[in-house]
Parts: C-alpha cells; sequence; structure tokens
C-alpha cells in the first residue's frame, strides 16, 4: 500500500520548486524575489497569500502601484465591463470610450493651474518610459540639452531617467543638494539647510563660470522614494518654482510613486501649492495595469507627430482600471485618509527611536514612510538631540511634513518587546559649490548607515507575516507603503510586525 504524502508537504515541495525554477532560470538582475522568497497565489486589499499558505500584510504595494490593494471591487469590475464588452484591447493610441473616460477623470484630479492648459501624451507602459518622454519634451521645447537633477534621485532604468538619477554619471546633467534633515549636505538641516540648497542652484545657474549652461529643464521627486523617503521642503519647493521659472526653466515633477493620493493630498505637488510645467505619472494611475503618461503645459507641445510613441500605449484595461482608481480615491477622500493616518503611524514610528538607539529617523508623508536604520556604536558622533541616540524625542528639529501627534497611543506608544553618507561642511567655492554657509554645522553627524540590519529586519518582517522594501543611499531605509485603504486594525498590526521584528534583529545582532 503506497504511502500518501501530507498535503502541507505536497504544497510545500510545489512551492519550493517554483522559488527553485525561478533562480535557475531568472537573470541575475532580479531584486524583489530575492529579498522576498514567497510564491502569491491570491491576494485582497492589504493581504497577500503564499503558494505554500502562509499569509502577508503588503506594505510594498507592487512599489506604490497599488492603491486601493489588491484586487479591488471596482478595480475587477471596471476590468469586467472592458473584457465583457467586446471592445478592442490594443488599438495603440487611437480615441476610445475607455480612453476618453480615464483622460477626463484624470484631468479632473489635477492641480488647477495645470489641468486648464493641460496637454497628455500616452508613454510605454512603465514610468521610465514617461519620464523619457518629459525629457524628450522640454528638450524639443528649449532647444537645449542639459538638465537638473539632484542628489539620492530616482527616475527610472532606462538611458535617460537613469542618467538624471542620483547614483549616475551624464555630463548632460548636472546634480543639485536634495535637503534633508538627517543627512544634511551642508551639515545644518532644517530651513538653514534648505535655504543653501536654493541657493546652490540659483548660483550654478546665474554664474557664468559655473560650467552648467542653460538647462532644458529641472527633474524632481516631491518626495525621494528610492532614495530614503526624503519629503521636499514646501518652502524649498516653492523656491525652486521661483527659481525654474524666472529662468524659463520647464519644472518637471515626478510623480510616478508619489501620485494618486499617497501623500496625503491627491498630488504630492500640492502641499506646496506648487504647479510644475510637466508631470510624469505611472503606478498607480493604471489601478494596478502598466500605464505611464505625460501631462504638460499646452505652450511646450511642440514636438511634431511622432516625436515620442510606444506601442503598447493604449492599454484600455489599465485605462479603465486607472479611471475607476481615480474616481474611488477622489470620491473617498482616501488623500484625506492617508494624511492622517499616516501622521499617526509616522507618530508612532518615532517611538521606535527612544527604545533603539539604530532608529536613526524616521520620515515621510501620508502613507510614504520610511525608517532609517544606523550603527549608532560605529561612530559618527550621534548624541544628544538626534533622535535614537540618547535625545529627548522632539528635541531634535523635525521636519515641517512629519506629521500630527500620535491619537490614543496604539501598539508603539505602548511600548514594546545614497550620496552624502556623512555631514561634511559645505566645499570651498568653485564652479561646482554651493554659496559659503554663515551658520555652524551640526554639533553631532548621524550615526553611519546599517544594511545590514535593515536586510536583517526585512527577513525578520517577512517571518511575521509583513513585506516591506528597502531603499535609501545604502539600502538602511525600512520603506512603508500600504495602500490607502488600510484600516486602523490593520495600521496596527503594521507597525506591531515591524516593532517585534527590529526587537528581533537587535537582539540578533548581539547575540
Amino acid at each position: 500500500m503506497a504511502v500518501t504524502e501530507p498535503a502541507s508537504a505536497v504544497v510545500a515541495a510545489a512551492h519550493e520548486g517554483i522559488l527553485r525554477r525561478q533562480s535557475a532560470r531568472e537573470s541575475a538582475a532580479r531584486t524583489y524575489a530575492r529579498a522576498l522568497p514567497i510564491v502569491p497565489v491570491r491576494a485582497r486589499g492589504l493581504t497577500i497569500e503564499g503558494a505554500d499558505g502562509r499569509r502577508y500584510l503588503d506594505c510594498l504595494s507592487g512599489a506604490g502601484t497599488l492603491a486601493l490593494g489588491h484586487n479591488h471591487p471596482v478595480v475587477l469590475e471596471a476590468i469586467r465591463r472592458v473584457l465583457d464588452s467586446g471592445a478592442p484591447l490594443h488599438v495603440l493610441d487611437l480615441a476610445t470610450p475607455v480612453k476618453d473616460g480615464f483622460t477626463t477623470e484624470l484631468f479632473r484630479t489635477l492641480p488647477p493651474g495645470l489641468a486648464d492648459r493641460a496637454r497628455i501624451q500616452f508613454c510605454g507602459p512603465a514610468g521610465t518610459d514617461a519620464v523619457e518622454a518629459a525629457l524628450k519634451l522640454v528638450r524639443t521645447a528649449t532647444g537645449r540639452e542639459d538638465l537638473l537633477a539632484f542628489t539620492g534621485a530616482y527616475h527610472g532604468m532606462t538611458a535617460g531617467a537613469l542618467a538624471a538619477s542620483g547614483g549616475a554619471r551624464d555630463v548632460r546633467v548636472a546634480r543639485l543638494p536634495f535637503p534633508q534633515d538627517y543627512r544634511c549636505p551642508f551639515g545644518v538641516g532644517g530651513a538653514r539647510g534648505a535655504e543653501l540648497a536654493a541657493r546652490w542652484a540659483e548660483s550654478l545657474l546665474d554664474d557664468d563660470k559655473s560650467g552648467v549652461p542653460a538647462p532644458a529643464g529641472m527633474i524632481l521627486e516631491p518626495v525621494q522614494g528610492e532614495g530614503g523617503v526624503i519629503p521636499a521642503p514646501d518652502d524649498w519647493l516653492r523656491r525652486m518654482r521661483e527659481i525654474t521659472a524666472a529662468r524659463g526653466i520647464p519644472l518637471i515633477a515626478d510623480e510616478v510613486q508619489t501620485g494618486v493620493g499617497r501623500t496625503g493630498t491627491f498630488w504630492a505637488v500640492e502641499h506646496s501649492g506648487v504647479v510644475p510645467d510637466v508631470m510624469v505619472l505611472s503606478k498607480a494611475i493604471g489601478g494596478s495595469l502598466p500605464l505611464a503618461v505625460v501631462v504638460y503645459r499646452d505652450d511646450l507641445d511642440v514636438w511634431p507627430p511622432g516625436a515620442h510613441a510606444g506601442t503598447f500605449r493604449g492599454n484600455q484595461l489599465a485605462m479603465a482600471a486607472g479611471a475607476a482608481t481615480l474616481a474611488y480615491v477622489r470620491e473617498n477622500r482616501l488623500a484625506e485618509r492617508a494624511a492622517a493616518l499616516g501622521a499617526r503611524m509616522i507618530a508612532q514610528l518615532r517611538a521606535l527611536a527612544a527604545e533603539f538607539p539604530c532608529v536613526g529617523e524616521v520620515r515621510g508623508r501620508g502613507l510614504m514612510m520610511g525608517v532609517e536604520l544606523v550603527d549608532p556604536g560605529a561612530g559618527g558622533g550621534a548624541g544628544a538631540g538626534v533622535p535614537g541616540h540618547g535625545g529627548a524625542p522632539g528635541s531634535r528639529t523635525v521636519p515641517a511634513h512629519g506629521g500630527i501627534p500620535a491619537q490614543g497611543g496604539g501598539a508603539l506608544a505602548r511600548g514594546r518587546d545614497t550620496a552624502l553618507e556623512t555631514a561634511p561642511p559645505p566645499p570651498p567655492p568653485s564652479a561646482s559649490a554651493p554659496p559659503s554657509a554663515s551658520a555652524p554645522p551640526s554639533a553631532s553627524a548621524p550615526s553611519p548607515p546599517a544594511p545590514e540590519l535593515a536586510v536583517a529586519v526585512q527577513r525578520e518582517c517577512l517571518r511575521r507575516g509583513l513585506i516591506v522594501e528597502l531603499g535609501g543611499r545604502d539600502a538602511s531605509v525600512v520603506r512603508l507603503l500600504p495602500p490607502l485603504t488600510i484600516t486602523d486594525e490593520q495600521a496596527a498590526a503594521i507597525l506591531d510586525r515591524l516593532a517585534d521584528a527590529l526587537a528581533a534583529a537587535v537582539r540578533s545582532r548581539h547575540e
């Protein structure tokens, strides 16, 4: 009589077999699959179920693509309607009722100063395709070639988008400092650091000996995502708008990850009241399916037919899913919900700094959050006043984009068991140096980043059924991108699991 193998063993073997074949067949460039060895087979909302039967809370959300989480009913219904209608699914850039519905809904959400005179270009299906189109657009419109971009930026993986990203080198891209408090490139942080960053930009543009020619455009992220969840200060972003407008430089806002309510306003530029000349949109606008567009001011629309195209720019299913997502976020005020819930979660995450010295800084905006992990015992001069290094919580100036106090405590409040990595003094004046700073550098530099600890925390999170992403210049920032539809109870579960994972990772590090 044959011995029947237990069903659980069969499931486990199938799960391992899929992972083994993936490892054997797929490129060495694969990323998420290395850190997250799971095989998703079902999903709904925040939850993913793996082939091994385990359930996970997904705070990766397709790298911010899933504004409504997995398989939201309004998205599934929109897709079914198109499929059942017999409408063509592939029509290049021809006009269709589905496309018209998507464009109408998208324009309804745009900042009024742009929507009133906007044009839209449908691109290839990825955000990097839209970035390429935006760069081509401003170069055509201005007749200039060079670009302004920022340290720590990420705009995509194709040649032009990658050249504008922080880690690349391109003679046609001048890199400007992106302001931040914790690792301020000028060592001062706060409003003073942001002011110095703005003055550096002005100096490069106005000094005819700077070596920086008049650029075709400036591209920036209102919140640097892959750069470590670093929100742009509102005053600084307004300064960038003033600087570019005064010099006839188109301002490109990369809202691929920040858009559709994630940061607490429908588009992240709305926090500062800035209206860019160009917006690059992808991820959440497709309602979980591939879609990317560039929206821009009509006077820039001077490129000829065929100047930018793409075979799959007419994705009807993505347009239907995207229109449903945009409408649902707008009608249910999910941006406001993200602002309130995100502020409470950030406030509770900051309580980790009082318990764990390895928490260097918690930052973010809305439901786009990051926890930077550091090695406080490896030098760097961390001391009083810096969160997570013995100072009183809140004793260091917290960015204005942080949030409001937590309401009623919560799990953490109850207590539970890539560019400049240090803050150097400003460089001496030169063709690429900023104006000199009159304020002294910060009294204590932040501790070095701890990427190994971040990997350990990510691994411990997965063991507890929580999927998180890593980011930042040294991959030392644990990133949280939950869907906008999460409940208060789910938010508490996310924070509980993260706190437990951090405690476990720290314990194992010291054993």
